[in-house]
């Protein structure tokens, strides 16, 4: 972060400084373990716990500054202030103000429904060569983990990345009121989360909150396959940089477009267009839906004027998305194992079967399903388990295992499908699942280990993937 004083901390949060006027000159924690010496530490209530009780672990850290919610016991500089994470929201609206007024920072955000993460990679893969870049931790992607990517830059910072992820209508609006970003870039909009916004069309509202703000000297990054999102580009007085699958109208063409996707064991690959220009594009990733994520990123570094061909090298070193999206494990014995269960909707959890039914189809392998719950779905979660079940039979998945109460219905809906039923199992946990795999798998099986986060199997395809 910045080198601040207190007071001009107070200053920025509307908060009342106690203590003497220390000076600021590292990171800005909420979690008082990662506290360093001359940093601040954020005290807050949270779900698990409360940070006031981190206080002196902070300070033995080497906290030169606490903010909290509360006035302090011990003699240390503090800032109280009402609200913890709103005032962690205006002090990282007021660095990236002063970061921009001294530097040449650049902003670019990045919503969707389903390849945020990966899309946040690969820009930083490629804006790393251009320029000290800053991107989120993880998935820090929320009012908490939002403000700390941005806290992390400084004077030197030339791009700062972020994901800006929603739980409600409302919560983009607010990170964007933050950040101002240069560039928006929306992926897709789909059912994840539907469940908590109320549907997909609140969820639409929720990211076409990316845009709406966004000036005349702007660009809004849109995907034109995606009819909700082609919708957006009504919202927003931006200039529209369109990605896809197809070269657009005459009128109005598509900025980057791809063809020839193709998905292996290996990686992806495909042929990126521009006008009468084209490139191969050769992604370590797997999965031919990360396609459009690689898309997104260079229509955004096309927008910024960077080399073209340069960005596409950059892609191809990436060895993977992030750990347990796609994840290629090779545990011996013949077998393959893609560990992809650390998040899934049903637009993910279809990808990764097409991906998974075409990689072993080509390859002449057997492909092994392994399946647990798609959280925050609300009403639509029977229906959605469902229709995965049966487009599990209808790309000829050779076994499906299903893990859990929450994803029976996958399994149930497979048996129904067809004679499928002597191929497809439910368990009730990933140890039985374990256990199952363990006894059943043969050389040259290719597993693929797929759930919400909350289902608990990542650990289960590790295991399996001999991590």
């Amino acid at each position: 972060m910045l080198r601040m004083r207190a007071s001009e901390i107070a200053q920025a949060v509307g908060g009342v400084l106690h203590g003497e006027d220390a000076v600021v000159t590292g990171s800005v924690e909420t979690d008082s373990r990662l506290v360093t010496p001359g940093g601040a530490f954020f005290a807050m209530p949270g779900e698990v716990t409360d940070g006031h009780r981190f206080v002196d672990a902070a300070l033995a850290a080497g906290a030169a500054l606490v903010v909290a919610e509360r006035p302090l016991e011990q003699d240390v500089p503090h800032v109280v202030v009402a609200d913890g994470v709103v005032a962690l929201g205006a002090l990282a609206a007021e660095v990236i103000r002063r970061v921009r007024a001294a530097g040449e920072l650049t902003v670019i955000g990045v919503t969707g429904s389903n390849g945020k993460t990966t899309t946040k990679n690969m820009l930083q893969a490629i804006l790393e060569e251009h320029g000290p870049t800053v991107s989120p931790v993880k998935s820090f992607n929320n009012e908490v983990g939002a403000p700390m990517t941005m806290l992390r830059i400084d004077e030197a910072t030339r791009f700062l990345v972020l994901e800006m992820g929603a739980s409600v209508v409302g919560d983009i609006a607010r990170l964007t009121a933050m950040a101002h970003p240069d560039l928006g870039v929306v992926l897709k909009v789909g059912l994840a989360h539907a469940g908590a916004f109320g549907g997909v069309e609140a969820t639409t509202r929720a990211k076409t909150e990316m845009v709406q703000d966004l000036g005349e000297h702007h660009v809004a990054v849109l995907n034109r396959d995606d009819e909700r999102v082609r919708g957006m580009a009504a919202a927003t007085r931006a200039r529209i940089a369109w990605f896809g699958t197809e070269p657009g109208p005459a009128d109005e063409p598509t900025t980057l477009w791809a063809s020839d996707v193709e998905s292996t064991l290996e990686g992806t690959l495909a042929t990126i267009h521009r006008g009468d220009e084209s490139w191969p594009l050769r992604l370590r990733i797997l999965g031919e839906h990360h396609v459009m994520n690689a898309l997104a990123a260079l229509t955004v570094a096309d927008a910024l004027g960077l080399d073209l061909e340069r960005a596409i090298a950059a892609l191809g070193t990436m060895p993977r998305a992030e750990r347990w999206r796609m994840e290629l494990l090779e545990p011996g014995g013949g077998i393959t194992v893609i560990n992809d269960a650390y998040n899934a909707s049903p637009d993910s959890m279809a990808a990764a079967l097409r991906s998974l039914a075409h990689m072993t189809r080509q390859a002449a392998r057997r492909s092994v399903a392994v399946l647990g719950e798609m959280g925050e779905l609300g009403p639509l979660s029977a229906e959605e388990h469902d229709r995965v079940g049966r487009l599990a039979v209808r790309v000829r998945i050779d076994r499906l295992v299903v893990v859990g109460t929450g994803a029976k219905a996958i399994h149930d809906a497979a048996e129904l499908e067809s004679s499928f039923g002597q191929d497809t199992v439910w368990v009730e946990d990933a140890e039985q699942a374990e256990a199952l795999l363990r006894s059943s798998l043969e050389p040259g099986d290719v597993v693929l280990v797929k759930s919400s986060l909350s289902a608990g199997l990542k650990d289960l395809g590790d295991r399996i993937g001999g991590v």
